[in-house]
């Protein structure tokens, strides 16, 4: 039994850090906070992503949207509940997903997108770059990344 864990251990471990690949050549993260945010509300939500680093580490990552008045998407049931049932996900379970993804690194991973939050993670990989230029930069400004549609 003892085997079984240690080997489970280990493999998450290998998982976790092996997620954590980037570039080759990866640049110094400075420690701080940094803030990246979508630059329009879609479907009533803004989406933004909150780093800390600390060591030249991510340490924290949020990824969330709000309204207008400020209220977080995944605090809302009613469209957690309606949203599960259509694809089998819901904000506050892909948000942890992929803020997961950049935690404990140091440098930007590829980040896996979550069937039924593909949209989302696509946001997610854009803030997630701009968030850690900011952080290779040590550039504390909130970064705004332009949506998709504003590209012509």
């Amino acid at each position: 039994m003892k085997k079984w864990t240690a080997a489970g251990v280990l493999l998450a471990g290998i998982l976790i850090l092996g997620g954590c690949k980037g570039a080759e050549h990866p640049q110094q993260l400075k420690d701080g906070f940094y803030t990246a945010q979508m630059s329009d509300y879609s479907h009533g939500w803004k989406e933004y992503v909150t780093i800390t680093v600390k060591g030249g580490e991510i340490i924290n990552t949020e990824y969330n949207a709000e309204n207008a008045s400020g209220f977080i998407k995944s605090w809302d049931n009613a469209y957690m509940n309606q949203m599960k049932s259509v694809t089998g996900t819901y904000p506050n379970e892909y948000t942890r997903y992929y803020a997961s993804q950049l935690t404990g690194c140091s440098e930007l991973p590829d980040i896996e997108l979550l069937s039924g939050a593909s949209s989302s993670g696509g946001n997610f990989q854009k803030l997630s770059l701009a968030v850690v230029k900011q952080a290779v930069e040590g550039d504390s400004r909130v970064v705004t990344v332009e949506a998709e549609s504003e590209k012509q």
